[in-house]
């Protein structure tokens, strides 16, 4: 049983670790670091560093666990990623690009009008605050159950502090900061993992070939699903794993402003290219060592009682595989909670700010806009920290399933617009906008509920994020008029 004390101070010295990292990236910073870093990024930082933002707590902890219930078939859906960043590096970006995009949103309003431009920033506020909540939630929970409980610190506290130090290393530099934070938060998590399956394997005494064959050619190793009534079927998953991709990273102004910060067209694109084939690899590391854990915990007869099955890689690496697999245990885990926040921090406050106030439109002097955007990032650390203790509450399913849940109903309409926008030539009732971006998750909710009785006990999976987006086009469509020549 690791001791509270080590997990405390894994937790300080890594913080102070970050903190020194802030210090270097802060000096004479500016709004225009804040929200693209003065497009001076590094294609190859911001590539490397996408993938700690991009997996954050869910994929160290959710994917793992996974494994018991779905094996390998979460691989399908990272082939339609693939798809997906092409479509981003090939469509999205270059027109972000040749608008000079700070918000990817202000795209909605050229195109459509004011309705759709906000509906649009609407959709990204609530879908990166319920999603960033999410991500921290899980990383947090695990902290405070195997050291604040013990204390007798509660919840609420413990998140409250996490949020606090987000805040203090992300108000002044923004993604000028945040692309050399991911950076370090990208090296420890994947170490974490790396570690983790090598001791599993030393203890189990693996052979090399036996350590691939337990992982490849074992009970968990399935990849296709060939039923299609079921969530997981190999389709479902590639197709729902390609818009998810092209909604969550190519719609969504966290990921899209660490893009849009590199110097050039060219360079975002290889970013997001190189990015979107080390994910492949990085995906298939994480759901190995779920494999292993299992195998781990059925060889070793482990009575695992964890509330879901996102905790069984804490369990095992905090209490049966020693010391020094807690201490970079903890330092993974860590490393996945600051990504969950300080992104979406990052980009709300961006969004918000721009969207909403028109903070680059205004004649106002940089140190009152500043003053503004301070009061803006702090409001939403606020919310931040509700969501996630309502979460605390109410949650009793593993947390990677109820995130892209969530995310099908949210991300759906951005899908619609953009999709519109970019694909038909015809105008839209911009203030009806709104009306169909409301109705479609709507449509989709009662669609997903009865799609049982409806399709022949058809169940959706992933792909409802596609249906819903495919529903506001059709609304779009249905309010538009033909552009006249």
């Amino acid at each position: 049983m690791t001791s509270s004390a080590l997990i405390l101070t894994c937790v300080i010295a890594y913080s102070a670790l970050l903190f020194f990292v802030v210090w270097l990236t802060t000096r004479k910073s500016n709004n225009e670091s804040f929200y693209i870093g003065n497009k001076s990024s590094r294609w190859y930082v911001v590539a490397y560093g996408m993938i700690g933002a991009s997996l954050s707590g869910v994929t160290f902890m959710s994917v793992p666990g996974w494994v018991g219930s779905t094996q390998f078939t979460y691989m399908m859906v990272v082939f339609g990623y693939l798809v997906g960043y092409s479509v981003i590096a090939g469509v999205l970006l270059p027109v972000y690009y040749k608008m000079n995009l700070t918000s990817i949103y202000t795209y909605l309003e050229n195109r459509f009008g004011f309705w759709s431009y906000k509906t649009g920033a609407f959709y990204f506020i609530l879908s990166r605050t319920i999603g960033a909540s999410f991500r921290l939630y899980i990383v947090v929970n695990v902290l405070q159950t195997f050291v604040f409980d013990a204390w007798g610190v509660p919840f609420w506290v413990t998140v409250a502090t996490f949020i606090a130090l987000i805040l203090l290393y992300t108000y002044e530099g923004g993604v000028k900061t945040i692309v050399w934070t991911d950076t370090l938060q990208t090296t420890f998590m994947l170490l974490a993992v790396v570690l983790s399956i090598i001791l599993i394997s030393q203890q189990m005494s693996f052979s090399v070939s036996e350590l691939f064959g337990k992982i490849f050619n074992g009970n968990y190793s399935k990849v296709l699903n060939t039923d299609w009534h079921e969530k997981s079927y190999f389709l479902k998953q590639f197709f729902g794993g390609m818009f998810i991709a092209i909604a969550m990273t190519g719609l969504d102004q966290e990921m899209m402003q660490k893009n849009i910060s590199v110097r050039n067209l060219k360079d975002s694109q290889k970013n997001v290219i190189v990015f979107s084939i080390v994910l492949v690899f990085i995906n298939l590391l994480f759901l190995a060592l779920g494999v292993l854990l299992y195998v781990y915990k059925d060889t070793m007869g482990i009575e695992f009682t964890g509330r879901t099955s996102d905790d069984l890689f804490p369990t095992i690496a905090l209490n049966y595989l020693g010391a020094f697999s807690a201490v970079f245990f903890i330092i993974g885990l860590i490393s996945a909670a600051y990504p969950s926040a300080d992104g979406a921090l990052t980009a709300l406050t961006s969004s918000f700010c721009i969207d909403f106030l028109g903070l680059k439109k205004k004649s106002w002097s940089e140190e009152k806009k500043k003053n503004i955007r301070y009061i803006v990032h702090l409001s939403f650390a606020i919310l931040l920290l509700a969501v996630i203790v309502v979460f605390r509450m109410i949650n009793n399913d593993a947390v990677i399933g109820k995130l892209f849940t969530v995310a099908g109903y949210t991300y759906g309409p951005l899908l619609g617009l953009y999709a519109f926008g970019l694909f038909s030539n015809r105008k839209i009732k911009d203030s009806l906008a709104p009306v169909v971006c409301i109705l479609s998750p709507i449509a989709c909710y009662f669609l997903n509920e009865y799609s049982q009785q409806l399709f022949n006990g058809y169940k959706f999976g992933f792909e409802l994020l596609i249906v819903n987006g495919a529903i506001t086009y059709a609304g779009l469509w249905l309010t538009g008029k033909l552009v006249k020549a």
